[in-house]
């Protein structure tokens, strides 16, 4: 299984979740684990997926999701699994 990390961060509009989620199921990535709050009025989401069955290349996966960001106002960032747990080790 390859984990990718994505986050998903800016304020909040109607309709963040259902495009990000509906990019990755066009894409075949699962969706392992999702977490979400917002607080007073800016959008914070984390998922944990899984892109072993995805057709593309992780890079062009990086580049279409921060276009899509774009186009929805809000930054997203991808990384797998393995750099996010070396970048947030202490």
């Amino acid at each position: 299984m390859k984990k990718t990390i994505i986050t998903v961060v800016g304020k909040d509009t109607v309709g963040i979740i259902a495009k990000v989620c509906t990019y990755l199921a066009e894409n075949n990535i699962n969706i392992l684990d999702i977490s979400q709050t917002i607080i007073q009025g800016f959008f914070n989401m984390m998922m944990v997926v899984d892109t072993n069955q995805t057709q593309k290349d992780f890079a062009l996966i990086v580049d279409e999701l921060e276009v899509l960001g774009n186009e929805v106002g809000v930054v997203i960032k991808c990384q797998h699994e393995d750099i996010f747990n070396k970048m947030h080790r202490i």
